[in-house]
Formats: structure tokens, sequence, C-alpha cells
């Protein structure tokens, strides 16, 4: 990997070098501009855009309850969030969730999570208040941006104001009702024609929510975030950036899993440089290194465990990663995008237990054994890619990109019991990716998009070499395989959106749909196995453990669909739909953590000074199920939400919401269960309860 970066660092040396010696032979006459870097996916533009998009943006206008980062997939159609507690939440589109959604910040930022049970997830090292815009890929309908399996999901930060040289900033805080929540946000950015500085502060704290029958909820948790950015433009087409980012969480309460976190400590570092304009034929230069490390540290001290077991377990995770891309243009009408990109994941850590109580009798003695957790692992992704856009005529683009990744994983410390297992050796993996695609703007008020995608991820760290830890949404010891196949998405998607004017009081009516087939080969899940024996409580049910498996026959398909009204120049109704449906056919059941349909519709105004909306949600009952993944029937449930924001006087925003205004009891599909809680018991997490919300933010 060093070989690596230091290839990274000398042609990126060598490129600033060419761009300034480019720049002194040019005439500076006209205003300097801002050259923009490749931190958005998304730019607006249609010969450049990959198809079957979604962009999400505004945040402080449509969430005015200050939540954490996985919240705002909420209010996204097709998305819905996997929960353990207030703080480990994951977000699912489509029934693909975890490493099969490439998640990233700014166009290929990473930090992978440090805690097996996924308490850290990438969304927990960012607060909401600093995510500008969240773009969706529906599929892999692109090679540019990393290994794509279901999607990519990109959170774009908040970039400086460069229309207005000085001093500015922003200062805002929110307030829950249920749980007595805090939140807390401080922005400072400075704006020169050579360089800007962007400076940011954060603070959380979260108490234990009700649900609708005023049954407390345990999950509170602190967090204190801080973030810098650096930005140097050597001329008009040449710009240096760096992002550094902390964040710390603090006493984090995890009802659905079986220990709580002490400390979660993040380190993200980036940096990214772009030379714009540089030939007829070589047109741009992009270039992206980051580096993240985070430190965890969980235990069971409050938990009823503790009288028989104290459990401690100190676990770390770096993610170091680049990229390489060249924008050329061969031919008039064929825009290519060819470079290279790379990402290492190495995890370490182990458990302390001091076990009190054995075979049902108190020990003189306590005894203490330590359990190795991550085994001294790693992978490393090495990937070429090809992207050509080549524009038909003024209105049809065709896409086709392919892919190759050269995967590498080992284990290096493993644990007695996992070598005798398995053969352990170093494992090289060779995956080819690509994608095809057409994009019709037909006319300006119709768009027709028809795209497909072979996505190829070979398995993550937890389902290569965990060992006998509990990972999922059941109870039983799970056992990593190193010998996994790479699960292969081949999905086939068309989609079509428009806006069409209308007459008589009514604006204009907007439509957009999705319907999508994918057929899975070598899908990776845990299969019960029946000749291992749990390794921690053995005479504790389930006896057995699982084993992480390929299977061959799985498929999913589904839609999304939205409809909107706009009437009375600022008024607007809106209904969404979205709906999946997925086949384990090798066990005849569903693949797990698979949304059940659900509809959103929303009547809201929006003005100048003031805007407002009452959302309705109905969420169907789910009971198309994985049985084997510890999955069981959920009810259907429908909640209101009723938002409402004005700016009383300039650069001031005030937000107040009441989200459940029913006061419903109700349980996601996809939240785990109470987990070695005193009072509960082996059921789904129920949500919050009627929650008030206020938001204000003061621009300056």
């Amino acid at each position: 990997m060093k070989t690596l970066y230091s290839v990274l660092l000398c042609t990126l040396i060598t490129v600033m070098s060419y761009g300034q010696e480019q720049n002194e032979t040019k005439k500076d006459t006209i205003k300097q501009k801002i050259t923009k870097l490749d931190e958005v996916i998304i730019t607006g533009n249609i010969k450049k855009d990959p198809v079957l998009t979604v962009v999400s943006s505004k945040n402080d206008e449509k969430i005015v309850q200050p939540k954490n980062v996985a919240d705002l997939f909420n209010n996204i159609n097709g998305f819905s969030v996997i929960k353990r507690g207030n703080y480990a939440i994951d977000p699912s589109f489509r029934g693909a969730q975890y490493e099969q959604l490439n998640i990233q910040y700014d166009g290929g930022t990473k930090a992978m999570h440090a805690c097996p049970n996924r308490m850290d997830p990438i969304t927990t090292h960012i607060i909401p208040e600093e995510i500008s815009k969240i773009e969706i890929i529906k599929g892999p309908y692109t090679v540019r941006y990393g290994t794509t399996f279901g999607g990519i999901v990109n959170l774009v930060t908040q970039k400086p104001d460069y229309e207005d040289d000085g001093i500015h900033g922003k200062i805002s805080g929110g307030y829950e009702s249920n749980g007595n929540s805090l939140v807390n946000l401080a922005q400072l950015q400075y704006i020169q024609e050579k360089y800007d500085i962007v400076v940011n502060a954060g603070y959380r704290d979260f108490g234990n929510y009700e649900d609708g029958n005023r049954t407390e909820i345990p999950s509170s948790f602190r967090s204190t975030d801080y973030g810098i950015k650096l930005g140097y433009n050597f001329s008009d087409d040449q710009r240096l950036q760096a992002h550094w980012r902390q964040s710390f969480g603090r006493d984090v309460l995890h009802a659905a899993l079986a220990m709580d976190t002490e400390y979660d400590n993040s380190s993200i570092l980036s940096l990214d440089y772009k030379l714009d304009n540089i030939g007829e034929i070589i047109k741009s230069f992009t270039t992206k290194a980051y580096y993240s490390y985070v430190d965890h540290l969980m235990t069971n001290d409050n938990r009823p465990s503790f009288m028989m077991m104290e459990a401690s377990s100190a676990v770390d995770a770096t993610t170091i990663g680049g990229k390489l891309e060249l924008n050329w243009k061969p031919l008039e009408k064929l825009n290519m995008f060819s470079g290279f990109d790379a990402m290492h994941i190495s995890r370490d850590g182990g458990r302390t237990r001091l076990v009190k109580i054995m075979n049902g009798n108190m020990l003189p003695m306590p005894i203490t054994f330590n359990d190795k957790v991550w085994q001294d692992s790693y992978i490393t992704d090495l990937g070429v890619f090809t992207e050509a856009k080549y524009s038909i005529n003024s209105k049809i683009i065709f896409t086709a990109g392919l892919r190759y990744d050269n995967v590498t994983s080992d284990i290096q410390d493993p644990e007695a019991d996992f070598e005798a297992m398995y053969d352990l050796e170093k494992r090289t993996e060779h995956n080819v990716s690509g994608t095809v695609s057409i994009k019709n703007r037909v006319s300006d008020h119709f768009t027709l998009e028809v795209a497909y995608g072979r996505g190829v991820r070979s398995a993550n760290m937890i389902e290569r070499f965990i060992n006998h830890f509990t990972v999922g949404q059941d109870p039983y010891e799970y056992i990593g395989n190193p010998n996994l196949k790479a699960e292969v998405n081949n999905q086939f998607e068309i989609g079509f959106k428009g806006r069409e004017p209308l007459k008589n009081g009514f604006n204009s009516f907007t439509y957009e749909t999705s319907f999508y087939y994918s057929f899975f080969e070598n899908y990776i899940v845990g299969v019960i196995d029946p000749t291992i024996t749990r390794k921690f409580n053995p005479t504790t049910n389930p006896t057995n453990v699982k084993v992480f498996q390929n299977i061959d026959e799985a498929y999913k398909t589904g839609f999304e669909a939205m409809a909107q009204i706009d009437f009375l120049n600022d008024y607007y109704f809106k209904t969404e739909f979205a709906y999946v449906y997925a086949k384990n056919k090798d066990l005849n059941e569903s693949l797990p953590l698979i949304s059940p349909f659900n509809t959103k519709l929303s009547l809201g105004f929006q003005k100048e000074k003031f805007w407002g909306n009452i959302q309705y949600n109905v969420v169907s009952k789910q009971d198309h199920i994985s049985r084997s993944f510890g999955e069981t029937e959920t009810d259907g449930y429908q909640t209101l939400d009723i938002r409402f924001g004005v700016k009383p006087i300039k650069n001031i925003t005030l937000g107040v919401a009441v989200i459940n205004a029913f006061d419903e009891t109700y349980n996601n599909h996809l939240n785990f269960s109470f987990t070695n809680q005193a009072d509960f018991g082996r059921t789904s997490i129920t949500e919050p309860g009627r929650n008030f919300s206020a938001f204000l933010q003061y621009k300056f």
C-alpha cells in the first residue's frame, strides 16, 4: 500500500506542476472562478450524469427534526432504515444494505465501522446538519465510484459560498421533546480569491425516548464533532482541497445489541485535487486520497449479563483509499472517464471476558478469557475502470462501462478453532462488472431511461472472518467463511419521469417511476450448520451456529413511483409508493431485511418566507419474511407528521414539527430485537411516540 500511495503522490505533484506551467502562458482576462471538485456525482448535466438517479437536498427546510444522518433517508422513496437503537442506524434501499450499498462522502471518501455489530456505521461519523444533499444511483449503473452491488449513496457535505468573499457562517440548534434531546452546530467560513476555509463544530445529546405506550427505550447517546475544510486555487482551472473531520461518540446505549458503546472515536482525512480544461482531447484530471481510523470500545457494564460475566471489547478499523481519473474526449460525441481506485480495510481487536458463573455455579475465582474478534484481518481492493458516454444526438445518450477489481484478503492472527475449520491462506479474487444504459430525453417534458448493470461484491470482513459472534437479527452465533464467492447482481431497470403543464388553477403535474428486476448469483446468507455447536454458553438455545454460505438461486423485483400536482402557485399534493419482493429459492422464503410496501401522502405549500406540509405514512404488514434469518411478521401501521418552517427575518430559519402526531406504537420491520435488556423480551424495538421538535438557524 505504501508503494501505491507513493505513486498517487508523485502523480499529483507532477500534474500540479504541469498545470502551473500551462497557466503561466495564459492571460487572466476573466474574473477568477472556482474549479468544481468531483464531490458530487449528479451535476444536472444530461451528458455526464448517470442514469436512474435521485437527489435529496435542502434538508434544513424539509427535515426540521434534528436527528442523525440515517434518519435523512426516511423521506427518500425506496429507503428504510435498519435500527439497533437511536445511534446504530443503517440505511436500506430496495432490500440492499451494509456493503451491498456503496455509501461514501463527497464522491469517494469512506470510513468503515470497527464494531462487528455495526454500532458505528458510516452514518455516525458525520452530523446531518453538515449534509447539503444526498445523491443516489439506484443500481450498478456506473463503474466510476468503486465496486457497486445495489446502488451508490453519496453524502455531499456543505461547500463554501463562493459568491461572496469574506467571513460567513451559521449557528443552529434543535430540541426534541421525546427524550429531551439537544443538537447544536456552529460553522464559520472565510472566502478569498485564492483560498477558502470552512470550520464547523457540533454537539448532540439524545436521551432515552418513549414509544406510544410510554415505554422508555434505552437509546441515549452523546456525540461531539468538528471538521476543517481548506481549499486552495492554483489557477482558474486548478484546485486542491483538504478535509479533516473527527467525531467522538460517548455513552451510547444500544437497545438491540448485547453491549453498549463506551466510546467511539473516528478521524477522517481526505485530499482532493482537480486540473480542468487541459486540452482538446484530455479534458480534466482528478485525484482523491483518504484515510480514516475508528477506535471503538464496548462493554456490558449496565446489562443483566454483567452479574455472570464482565465483558469489554476494544476494536479498531483503518480505511485507506484513493482514486485517479482522467476525463477525455477522443471524439466530439464521445465523453470518456478512465481511472484507477484503491481501498484497503484492516481491522483488529479482541474481547476480554471475566466469567463469574459457570454451569450455574458461582466460581470461587473468576476466570479471564480473551477472544479474538477480527483476528487481525484485511481486505484490499484495487480497481481499474473505463466508462464511455456517447451522444447519439442531442437527446439520446448511450453509456457503457467496464470495471475490473483485484481483491486480496488475509487473516493474520486466527483463533485456533477458526484455523482448524479452514485452510487459511492469502486469497486473491478477480471480479468483472459492467453496465450499459440509454437515456432518452424524448421531449422537454418527458425522459426515458433503460439500464442493465452487473454489480459484483466480494464478501465483507464479517462474512469472511467473524468467529462465533452474534452479528445477526437472531440469537445465533455466526461463523465467517473465507472461501465465499463474490455476490453478483444482474439488475435490469426502466424508468421514466416527466412534467406536464396544467390549467385552471393547477400549475403542473410531475411524475416519476422505476421498475427493476435483479437476479443474483452466489448471494451470501447465514445458514444453520447442525454439525457445529455454539462456542459461548453452549447450553443456551439455539445450540447450533450459522455459517455464511453462497446460495444459488435468488432474485428481487419491485418499483418506486411518485406523482405530484402543483396548484395555486405555491401548493402541492404528492404521493409516493415503494415495493420490493425478494425470493431465496434455495430455502423457499424471502431474502432478509426486505421492507414492506409503503405509501406516503403529502399536502404542503412552499412560499419564499415560509413552508409547511402534512405527511401521512402508510406501511403495510410484512408477512413475506426470512424465518432462517430470525425474522417475524410485522403488523402494518400509519403515522402522521406535521412540519412547518418560516424565515421571520433575514438570515433566520425556524422550523417546528410534530412527528408521529397520532402517538402510534409501532416498529419498523427492519428493526432488530431487544437483546440483553432487563425489562424487555426478544421483541422488535418500538419507534418513538409523539415527538415535538424545533429547529433554529441563523446565517451571517
